[in-house]
């Protein structure tokens, strides 16, 4: 019997499982997929927003400012890397120009700091790469980038150290109230727990109606990006925002925090909550889309592309609350944009809840909130990598030429807890195969280290899912 199960092990889930490791609980963090952070968290736009754009009064708005002033600490707990670089909200007329003075009002209301309205010439001398078209815009220096799987992985491990239990692949089918608990039904067995934390992304909604009346709606929204080399990652310094018109809000154009250059997205709602594809169509929209920011993007230097899916919700809120059909149950819900840079304090606001519901929590007095820190062998000194090296051979092997990764990363990130099982696992924790190439010439090592860390037949490695196997036999049998 545990205390606590929250369902879901996105950047939600994993927060408040960390959260949640600091009072004297049983905790088990579960997800359907094979790794954390394989849904909503690991395909989004990165960006930990200023907080200008949510509505005064709504969740949205109370939480975006809070948890955006809260990033600096907790990145620095869990050695996730993130930077404070400041976005615009572009306008090339005067109706956009508008939008940008209504944005600006609405951001003074949620208290959002050092906000400017910027000239046409000011907008240029910051940017120079923007269009010729831009008659002011919107300058917010507290919006930052930041690798969102990196931070919910870095966040289950923490709550792994301070005593945590992950269930990776096990996906819930069932759950029902008996007397003072509940009873979740898996493809692994039955889960028992006092509380529960309903955190599941684009099935959220499914999952509070095994317990309830249907109370919201989940509408999965699918977002495609593409991803441009490093040696245009330079383009822009900012993140850069169009102006929300009748037609839309636009694309972005942003810095990622590694370096290279994102564009996207789109908006497509879908009936599919796996509908992952990216077609050419909606990337050719996303590419038109941003000639309005600039006209200097060189789409030939895009190394991938890519989808991921918001969970809109039907209220238009984020929606947080215990359930009224089974106390002890809260929703986490709708978590959609600006999810991400609300999560630190969106994690309070539903520990909050539950204190009023359990008035009998104890500290944790063993409670860790410092991650293990990473070795990122490229950024140290030629004394350090020398000194490390000598420490672990396995540093001064190089496995992802693109992105100069070693095998000693690789092996760490491998081994640590909530440490990585996949290929993709190992490329959103240290990134080989996130470069140029693609994994194509670093896969087959990655494998080769995987199998050899898990003690695994290296035919049971797989890309992502159970079902993206990449080997089946050998080519040439004696």
């Amino acid at each position: 019997m545990y205390d606590v199960a929250v369902i879901g092990a996105g950047i939600a889930g994993t927060f408040i499982a960390r959260e949640l490791t600091k009072y004297d609980l049983k905790i088990v963090l579960i997800d359907k997929d094979t790794d954390i952070s394989n849904g909503t968290t690991k395909a989004n736009s990165a960006i930990v927003h200023a907080g200008y754009d949510a509505k005064d009064g709504t969740l949205k708005g109370l939480l975006n400012a809070k948890g955006n002033a809260m990033y600096d600490k907790v990145c620095t707990e869990l050695d996730v890397p993130f930077k404070r670089i400041g976005s615009f909200v572009i306008a090339t007329n005067e109706e956009e120009m508008e939008s940008v003075r209504d944005l600006y009002e609405r951001g003074i209301k949620n208290n959002i700091p050092n906000m400017k309205i910027l000239t046409e010439e000011e907008v240029k001398e910051m940017e120079p790469n923007l269009s010729k078209d831009i008659i002011g815009a919107l300058y917010a220096p507290t919006a930052g980038i930041v690798s969102p799987w990196e931070l919910s992985v870095a966040l289950a491990e923490n709550a792994g150290d301070n005593g945590c239990e992950i269930r990776l692949e096990t996906e819930v089918t069932d759950m029902k109230k008996e007397d003072d608990k509940f009873v979740i039904d898996t493809n692994h067995g039955e889960i028992e727990a006092k509380y529960i934390f309903n955190c599941a992304g684009v099935y959220a909604d499914k999952i509070n109606e095994m317990v309830g009346e249907k109370t919201f709606e989940i509408v999965p929204t699918r977002g495609q990006y593409n991803i441009l080399d490093k040696s245009v990652g330079s383009l822009v310094n900012h993140v850069i925002f169009q102006a929300p018109t009748k037609s839309g809000k636009g694309v972005l154009v942003a810095p990622t925090v590694h370096g290279n250059l994102l564009v996207g997205p789109d908006a497509e709602g879908l009936d599919d909550r796996e509908a992952l594809e990216t077609t050419s169509e909606r990337i050719g929209f996303i590419r038109e889309k941003s000639r309005k920011t600039t006209d200097k993007i060189d789409f030939r230097k895009t190394i991938t592309s890519f989808s991921g899916l918001r969970a809109k919700p039907s209220t238009g809120d984020f929606i947080i609350e215990e359930s009224k059909d089974a106390s002890g149950f809260i929703n986490v819900a709708g978590i959609e944009s600006p999810g991400l840079s609300a999560a630190p304090a969106i994690a309070e606001y539903a520990i909050d809840i539950f204190r009023n519901i359990n008035t009998d929590l104890k500290d944790n007095e063993n409670f860790n909130p410092t991650r293990k820190p990473v070795i990122r062998f490229m950024e140290l000194s030629d004394e350090e990598k020398a000194e490390i090296i000598k420490k672990d051979s396995r540093y001064g092997t190089i496995i992802c030429r693109c992105e100069n990764i070693t095998e000693g990363e690789i092996v760490d990130c491998i081994n640590r807890n909530a440490g990585g099982k996949t290929v993709d696992a190992i490329k959103r924790r240290v990134r080989p195969g996130m470069g140029r190439c693609q994994g194509g010439f670093c896969g087959p090592r990655v494998m080769e280290i995987l199998a050899r860390e898990l003690k695994e037949d290296i035919k049971n490695i797989v890309k992502d899912s159970r079902k993206s196997y990449i080997l089946t036999e050998e080519t040439k049998q004696a």
